[in-house]
């Protein structure tokens, strides 16, 4: 069994969803970011979505490109990320790694060659946001071979047969993309997420873990209760960025703060009830 299928059947058997923090690498440089992923779970991670920072990155909002920016300007590359994975592998193995990114750098790097370097790193699972499934055959086989998830995002737009086919391409869990739009701008409702879940769930016996606009603890709480995990990532940002001195250099301040709301995040996720269905 994978660390993902077994992390959420814990969880399932804790009667819980997950509380899945984001981080991008290299942000705001390679000793924070690894300092950073390693507290994670002892804050209260139960699964890490780690970002792989891209020049253009589409479907995020300004904070994310802005931390994104930062991991660039560090030296983040594509290597760089698997060797800050297999660095937290070292002390962790258990919780599970999420890599989220764009196909463009995976291309450079090759595609066979990056599937068997993340899995040999300590990667589990592989969400590439501008992969569509009818073009996924150059990655699910490589991806395959190495034991890695492709996690699929749906979204409150996409159609019953578009969400059946997309989601017969999906392994680990999925991804719902809560609003339409772009990373770290309005949040959906408790009654829009259960219709969502409702609808997904029709389709799919994974877990579904629900992202983009979740910014507080009541709201990550929500989101852990109607689906299987909440993800948390602009908000976290906002606050790394805010503990930047003026050159953009980590401050004393920037792990306390961070984990501190992750801790937060993770209380209240853990006190909120499952839903049923």
């Amino acid at each position: 069994m994978s660390r993902i299928a077994a992390r959420f059947k814990t969880l399932a058997a804790q009667g819980r969803g997950a509380l899945i923090p984001y981080l991008e690498a290299f942000d705001p440089d390679l000793e924070t970011s690894l300092a950073l992923l390693k507290a994670m779970p002892a804050a209260g991670a139960d699964l890490i979505e780690v970002g792989m920072p891209f020049s253009d990155p589409s479907a995020d909002g300004p904070i994310i490109q802005l931390a994104a920016i930062r991991g660039l300007k560090a030296g983040a590359s594509v290597a760089g990320v698997l060797e800050m994975i297999a660095a937290f592998r070292k002390e962790d193995q258990e919780t599970p790694i999420i890599l989220m990114g764009y196909l463009n750098p995976v291309e450079a790097y090759g595609h066979a060659r990056f599937c068997a370097d993340a899995a040999k790193a300590g990667v589990d699972g592989l969400i590439l946001v501008d992969l569509p499934p009818e073009e996924a055959d150059i990655l699910e086989q490589p991806a395959q071979d190495a034991g890695l998830d492709i996690i699929r995002l749906v979204a409150p737009t996409t159609p019953d047969e578009r969400l059946r086919y997309v989601l017969s391409h999906a392994s680990g869990f999925v991804y719902y993309v809560s609003i339409t739009g772009i990373t770290g701008t309005r949040t959906a409702s408790a009654a829009e997420l259960q219709s969502a879940l409702a609808r997904i769930r029709a389709a799919t016996d994974l877990p579904v873990a629900i992202g983009f606009g979740i910014r507080t603890p009541e709201q990550a709480a929500t989101a852990a209760g109607i689906a299987d995990g909440a993800v948390v990532a602009s908000a976290l940002l906002a606050t790394l960025a805010e503990t930047l001195d003026s050159t953009g250099k980590a401050t004393d301040q920037t792990l306390p703060r961070v984990l501190g709301q992750i801790e937060t995040l993770a209380a209240a996720v853990r006190a909120g009830e499952k839903k049923a269905g």
